[in-house]
């Protein structure tokens, strides 16, 4: 027996339907989980060649909990859709495609992570929320977060 309730407007409380049906809402899903990964890499090696001078695989595993061989394998998809410049045992370079991605990655990772603030979250919970969140935020809701932080100016 579900407790939920119907999503309703808030300021008419009329019910809310989701546009296109939760099919499509499924499929945009699928679609962002297929680009997280890509944009989790660009924005460890940016910010490791930012702190440590370069970024390696070593250094890559160790940040994102994984091993040598999925950095290795991931690196390979990465640099086949053009984000990467690798060599063997040396260090990993983004490219300029990469690190426009790495920005924008960062910027809407730090507008969530200061709209959860905003909002009373804590930053610690703020910055752990907003490495799921930041993958599946649409453009118009990331704009509305950006309005929300101006207003609070």
């Amino acid at each position: 027996m579900s407790t939920r309730r119907p999503l309703r407007a808030p300021k008419t409380g009329a019910l809310v339907r989701l546009e296109g049906g939760h099919a499509e809402n499924f499929r945009q899903t699928r679609r962002e989980h297929a680009s997280e990964t890509a944009e989790d890499y660009v924005e460890a090696i940016a910010d490791l060649s930012a702190t440590l001078g370069e970024a390696r695989v070593v250094d890559l595993a160790r940040r994102l909990g994984v091993t040598h061989v999925t950095v290795n394998r991931t690196l390979a998809r990465l640099r086949q859709a053009g984000y990467v410049n690798t060599k063997p045992y040396r260090a990993i370079f983004l490219t300029e495609m990469g690190r426009d991605l790495a920005e924008q990655c960062k910027r809407r990772h730090e507008t969530v992570v200061t709209f959860l603030i905003s909002l009373g979250v804590s930053e610690t919970v703020a910055a752990m929320d907003a490495e799921g969140i930041e993958h599946h935020v649409s453009k118009e809701t990331l704009g509305a977060f950006v309005k929300h932080l101006e207003r609070l100016g």
